[in-house]
Parts: C-alpha cells; structure tokens; sequence
C-alpha cells in the first residue's frame, strides 16, 4: 500500500498548460488575446449590472427600510416551554438543544413570560422578560443572566 501512495500521479490530461495570451502572433493568441478586432467584448469588459443604457434593475425598483448587516438570531423561549423539564433542574442553552426547543446557531436566548410555570428551575440566559423572571421566581426558580454569545 505504502508503495501505491508514494506513487500517486494525475491521469493524463487533467493538466492543461495556462493560456499566455498576447505573447506574439506565433502563439496563436497575440495581437488581439483572442478577442477578436473592436467592439464591446474586445475592450476592458462591462461593468456588473450594466443593460446597454437602460436604466438598471436596481436603480428601477424603489429602495425601502434598512437591512441590517449582521443580524443577531435570537432564539425565543416562552415560560411554558419550561414546564417539560424537572423539579430542580438546570435549564440552559444544552439542555434546550437536547430537548429540541433550539435548532440551528443562535446568537442569543430569551426567555419570555407567555404560558405558566409551576417546577422550580434555574433558568441560564441572556436576557428574560419581567414577567418571565416574575413567573420563573413565583414558582420558586431561579434567573442566571449569561454574558457572552451562544454557541452554533
């Protein structure tokens, strides 16, 4: 095996010699490079977006709002969603994945206050909603606030 590994070549022809283009008529592409004489295609090119004159798609459509470069995705967790974990338990961003109520990366977590609770639990997350942090605490839990980004 070690033989046939040491000996490994490209089949022939799957290497083709770079094309140097106006280096003299006996090269086959000199003068012109291929381009042929005058016109569009035989100058510097056409800049992207270009349509002969008229006017461009993307100055004809209305431009509206702003887009946010890079949005942060963050991952919304009602308090009712917490029902499924047990008494005591340690909810955070692996134990939510685990349950498959996260998906995909994710910027951040919050936990919102829709729906009710009545386990104790101590819930890791960037940031919470007073009402969540009212019904986690009503129901004897805990709130852990997590600096930081989560992970992907």
């Amino acid at each position: 095996m070690s033989d046939t590994l040491s000996n490994l070549k490209k089949p022939a022809g799957a290497t083709q010699r770079e094309k140097r283009l106006g280096r003299g008529v006996g090269s086959g592409l000199g003068k012109t490079s291929g381009r042929g004489s005058k016109g569009q295609y035989a100058r510097n090119g056409i800049k992207f977006g270009f349509e002969g004159g008229q006017t461009p798609l993307a100055r004809r459509l209305p431009k509206r709002g702003f887009n946010v470069p890079f949005p942060t995705k963050t991952a919304a967790i009602n308090v009712s969603e917490l029902e499924a974990f047990g008494a005591g338990a340690k909810v955070d961003e692996t134990a939510l994945r685990d349950r498959g109520l996260i998906k995909g990366p994710i910027d951040r977590i919050k936990i919102l206050g829709d729906g009710e609770l009545t386990k104790a639990v101590t819930v890791a997350a960037h940031s919470f909603s007073k009402s969540a942090v009212q019904k986690i605490q009503k129901a004897g839990g805990k709130v852990v606030l997590v600096t930081g980004e989560a992970t992907p």
